[in-house]
């Protein structure tokens, strides 16, 4: 029986194999291998790589950025976002971060991705420093702090266990609300 994939199987394969793999992992071969499939299933749905890369990226978008945000939406009160974003964020496998930041280093349009996301990331950070109650001249250094930290996380690749991770994401969270 032949095996039917949907051009989201084959995006999810896609985010896969870049976190796994890196960028270069990303061919309509290397995936077909891994999916056990055959090229033409690719080609079914998607015009070229360029298409499909594009697709992973905005993938990478919805993923790293959109659908944490969606989350954070839901929680009530306003005020567990920043501890629910760190836990979130210490918590994940930082490996599609760090693949997604090594292909903007080379690939213009993974840059602009990666720079929309973080512009996104950074927007969201401000508007809960904001509504949090945080003085006007202090949300935006907070925001970048905030970020860089969950940046130098993921890039040091080590993990935060127990007291260590809560008292960590404790003073963060301190920063959305001491309103300065």
């Amino acid at each position: 029986m032949l095996k039917k994939l949907s051009a989201d199987d084959w995006i999810d394969a896609g985010l896969k194999s870049l976190a796994r793999d890196g960028f270069t992992a990303l061919k309509a071969d290397v995936i077909a291998r891994k999916l056990k499939v055959s090229r033409g299933s690719f080609y079914w749905h998607f015009a070229d790589i360029a298409a499909f890369e594009d697709a992973v990226m905005q993938r990478w978008r919805d993923v790293m950025a959109e659908a944490i945000i969606r989350e954070l939406e839901r929680l009530d009160p306003a005020s567990a976002h920043l501890p629910h974003l760190f836990r979130l964020a210490f918590d994940a496998d930082g490996a599609l971060e760090v693949a997604m930041r090594g292909w903007a280093a080379s690939d213009p349009r993974a840059r602009a991705v990666v720079r929309a996301v973080d512009d996104r990331r950074l927007a969201y950070l401000e508007r809960m420093l904001r509504e949090s109650g945080v003085k006007a001249p202090h949300i935006a250094p907070r925001a970048q702090i905030l970020y860089w930290s969950y940046l130098g996380f993921v890039l040091a690749a080590k993990p935060i266990a127990g007291n260590a991770r809560d008292r960590l994401i404790g003073e963060l969270s301190a920063l959305g609300r001491d309103k300065g």
